[in-house]
């Protein structure tokens, strides 16, 4: 009998701790997160209140994917559209999808951290992608507004006929 207890203890253990978290969706409010960029300072988002908060969530493998839309909110910003008073956009690198060593993949982020003015925070243990349910080995884009609700959010490559509409949408959140 004692056995069995065990056995069973075990298992709910087991499967209580494996479950994955429902998946992040429209309309929820995204939890919280901290992670530390490459000079070690740590951010959540509450470290940006107030502002609009693009996360693109990456594997450093498929950091192009998405390419297309993060040029087109690099033009809405250059243009004024985007303002820093009302938005930010950052880049989570998810460490754990990859074969890259860390020392390369901070080289790779501060290229992209310089190219699009962005912050770029590491997550090594994939705890977000976890947590939100994002697409592993792939590029996932969270449009939160300022309360931290999702509006929008893409697990792999944004098509180029959506891409105008959440840089559009992006804009409008700021008011």
């Amino acid at each position: 009998m004692r056995n069995i207890l065990l056995l069973l203890v075990l298992l709910s253990f087991t499967y209580g701790t494996a479950s994955a978290a429902d998946p992040l969706q429209v309309g929820d409010t995204a939890p919280d997160w901290s992670f530390k960029d490459a000079g070690d300072k740590a951010f959540t988002m509450a470290t940006w209140p107030n502002k609009v908060l693009l996360i693109n969530y990456v594997d450093p493998d498929e950091s192009e994917v998405n390419e297309p839309f993060n040029e087109a909110m690099r033009k809405a910003r250059e243009a004024g559209l985007l303002l820093s008073t009302d938005y930010m956009g950052l880049g989570i690198v998810d460490c754990k999808s990859t074969w890259k060593p860390d020392v390369l993949i901070r080289t790779i982020a501060g290229n992209k951290a310089e190219k699009y003015k962005r912050t770029i925070l590491f997550d090594y243990d994939a705890e977000l992608r976890e947590s939100w349910g994002l697409k592993e080995d792939s590029s996932n884009v969270i449009l939160l507004d300022k309360n931290h609700v999702v509006k929008y959010i893409s697990r792999g490559k944004i098509a180029d006929e959506q891409i105008q509409s959440v840089v559009q949408m992006a804009i409008e959140l700021q008011k």
